[in-house]
């Protein structure tokens, strides 16, 4: 069941690359940096994930990432999720995150499993909800 809302996020996509294909075909490695409040607490995000194309369609990816706050603490995730490419050229994923912190500010957040939706649309911009996982 769905929790608290632990923060949210808009951002940019600011690099894509293809990499060879592993398998089940070619992967898209996407970096990114948003801005916006994990727990109440400014934060900006910088991550990668890599996605394949699966043989439905449908989007398999795996990312990491850090986080930061103006008062200097800072927070490393791992997350994975499902998406959807639409035919306009944007992405929607769904899936958990999970984080790793010595900062007080977001100590909470060592003992939460968090899901995650996130959007990008056809002109790189990003927007990204989260909440803790009960």
């Amino acid at each position: 069941m769905l929790g608290d809302k632990l923060g949210e996020e808009f951002g940019q996509v600011t690099a894509r690359r293809v990499l060879p294909a592993s398998g089940a075909g070619p992967m898209v490695e996407t970096s990114f940096q948003a801005e916006g409040s994990i727990l109440g607490v400014a934060h900006r995000t910088l991550g990668t994930y890599s996605s394949v194309m699966r043989p439905d369609g449908s989007l398999f990816g795996s990312g990491q990432g850090i986080v930061t706050s103006a008062q200097g603490g800072g927070a490393s995730w791992v997350g994975q999720g499902v998406g959807t490419l639409r035919k306009d050229g944007s992405v929607s994923y769904r899936g958990a995150i999970f984080y790793q912190t010595p900062s007080p500010q977001w100590a909470r957040l060592n003992n939460v499993a968090a899901v995650f939706e996130y959007e990008v649309d056809p002109q790189g911009n990003t927007k990204a909800g989260i909440w803790e996982w009960k």
